[in-house]
């Protein structure tokens, strides 16, 4: 599976701090980020991440991109909804697309938690009938 991660700066170390704890499932697994976050998870977690532009450098518009194209199976973006950002309608296309394209969101570490153990029992294996 892909899975896209993404974190606002308030949300990195959480981000790092999630990858940290379930390694061993998401090594298991393409991930892609934005440069920032994919630096901060490979270090903290010596996982390989495939990285794209910083969020603010047109990295979002990256990932929406593979989104769209249906290439990714999961994301996981810890944002911070208090924070407002001059680039939010970037980061809301992200929402957009994963809806339009039914694939599974977490925007918290409840249910980024609950997504990575339903990857780990393969709940999420039906993303596979999606793709061409």
């Amino acid at each position: 599976m892909n899975i896209v991660l993404i974190a606002h700066d308030s949300k990195k170390k959480l981000m790092q701090n999630l990858c940290i704890a379930y390694r061993a499932i998401l090594s298991k697994h393409e991930i892609f980020a934005t440069e920032t976050t994919g630096r901060l998870v490979e270090d903290a977690s010596g996982l390989n991440v495939h990285k794209v532009h910083a969020g603010h450098l047109g990295g979002v518009e990256q990932l929406i991109t593979r989104i769209d194209s249906n290439e990714m199976d999961m994301v996981i973006f810890m944002h911070d909804p208090m924070i407002p950002r001059l680039h939010d309608n970037a980061y809301y296309n992200v929402f957009i697309t994963c809806d339009n394209h039914n694939i599974p969101i977490a925007t918290n570490l409840a249910s980024a938690e609950l997504m990575i153990k339903a990857l780990e029992r393969g709940d999420l294996d039906w993303r596979s009938l999606y793709k061409h």
